[in-house]
């Protein structure tokens, strides 16, 4: 499936070897990172190496400094860089002797900073891009922008007139699908046994090398736990007492399933707007297809009304990873975050961009819209004043819509469909 996508990320790869020595491609095992590496290879102006590779591997062991140096002439490709974590100290000392822009383009699995064996971070003399699994512009053919979108006023004003082919039932499906290559293209059975197999794969042989002891029973009920509170606030404590888990091991797991980045958050905004904001963060299983699979319900169940809070938390941990697949080429510079306070006003979804500004995000399993939908939009709105781009409530219905002053609702599919607004 990988190798019918264009990556939108292979551009931004392309324009930092213009300017930096290094650049290391970070992300899930199977999202496509040796794929796109191979495809930036280009004849006579790189080489690519592979430490998958034994032989290659043993070379690298045996003359470090010459299998880093072994390409002056262009980019040296070298793809799981994490099977070799050492070898960083040698490419640090190759960029100290030359910084040309362009040296290096490597690709890893996990975080270089929490591999056993890592003897230098790379720090200051590598720039890394994240990289998740296809993104519905991706799958669609089309470079999708919504943050670049939704910052232009006279887009904003078309809202009204969106309109989309997809029902409820194609979103449930994009949930249950998620977003690695390889199990999209298989059956949903076969796509089922695929996840499996990863997840015993990260869990029983790619942990055990961050961390020497760790209980792979006990990473699978975090998961679990994690999946099926997907989108919900993190409460350490919580899943301590949910899985029987110390505390301390909890937290040491959290950051395991970090580095592995199968798990991430969602930051908690603080405009200090109110005395009362809640600090925690939500939770984001980053991958829907694995947060539904871990959570044991199938799409043919969500497609059922009883199961329509469960789809909402889904489609909400899909819109976020989605949002965090397009901030990797988005032409705005800006940040996700979420934000309560103890009173019961939340927005789903912050944008901040790096002029201050905000655009404000709800998100609904319906297909329809209400006024209690749009409360704690109107809120922000209402405190923030010049700083408030708009507020979008984004749900399974066919069509735009406007609500108030700033305030629209949407289809979700607008945020790889936003391309028709201009």
């Amino acid at each position: 499936m990988s190798e019918l996508c264009q990556r939108h990320a292979s551009s931004v790869v392309s324009e930092h070897l213009e300017y930096f020595p290094a650049v290391l491609i970070e992300g899930a095992r199977q999202v496509g990172k040796s794929t796109m590496a191979r495809a930036l290879f280009k004849e006579g102006e790189s080489k690519y190496l592979t430490l998958d590779d034994e032989a290659t591997r043993d070379a690298a062991i045996a003359d470090p400094a010459g299998f880093v140096d072994s390409f002056p002439e262009g980019t040296l490709i070298i793809d799981e860089i994490q099977r070799l974590p050492e070898l960083t100290l040698a490419i640090k000392a190759s960029i100290d002797r030359d910084r040309r822009p362009g040296r290096f383009l490597l690709t890893g699995s996990s975080s270089l900073l929490r591999v056993r064996g890592t003897q230098d971070s790379l720090a200051d003399r590598v720039i890394r891009i994240s990289m998740m699994g296809l993104s519905q512009g991706e799958l669609a053919g089309v470079r999708e922008d919504f943050a670049a979108v939704g910052t232009t006023p006279e887009v904003l004003e078309k809202i009204p007139g969106f309109t989309s082919k997809l029902i409820r039932s194609d979103y449930i499906d994009f949930c249950a699908a998620g977003s690695y290559p390889e199990a999209l293209g298989l059956p949903p059975r076969m796509a089922n046994q695929w996840r499996d197999n990863y997840l015993d794969s990260i869990v029983r042989r790619d942990l055990p090398e961050l961390q020497k002891s760790v209980s792979s029973e006990r990473v699978f009920s975090i998961l679990r736990l994690l999946a099926g509170a997907q989108s919900n606030e993190l409460v350490r404590s919580r899943l301590a007492e949910d899985s029987g888990i110390p505390a301390s091991t909890v937290a040491s797991y959290l950051d395991l399933i970090n580095d592995v980045q199968l798990f991430g958050t969602l930051s908690p905004w603080t405009p200090n707007l109110r005395a009362r904001e809640v600090n925690r963060p939500k939770i984001v299983v980053l991958d829907s297809g694995l947060a539904v699979r871990l959570s044991r319900i199938t799409g043919e169940q969500l497609q059922n009304l009883n199961y329509q809070e469960a789809f909402g938390r889904f489609l909400e941990g899909f819109v976020v990873a989605e949002l965090l697949k397009q901030k990797t080429w988005s032409e705005r510079d800006f940040e996700l975050f979420h934000y309560r306070d103890r009173n019961g006003l939340e927005v789903d979804i912050i944008l901040e961009f790096d002029d201050g500004r905000i655009l404000a995000l709800g998100i609904k399993a319906s297909t329809s819209f209400n006024s209690r939908q749009f409360q704690g939009l109107a809120a922000l709105r209402d405190d923030l004043g010049d700083r408030f781009i708009g507020g979008i409530v984004l749900n399974t219905g066919a069509e735009g819509y406007r609500y108030s002053q700033k305030l629209w609702g949407l289809p979700v599919s607008a945020l790889w469909q936003c391309g028709s607004l201009t």
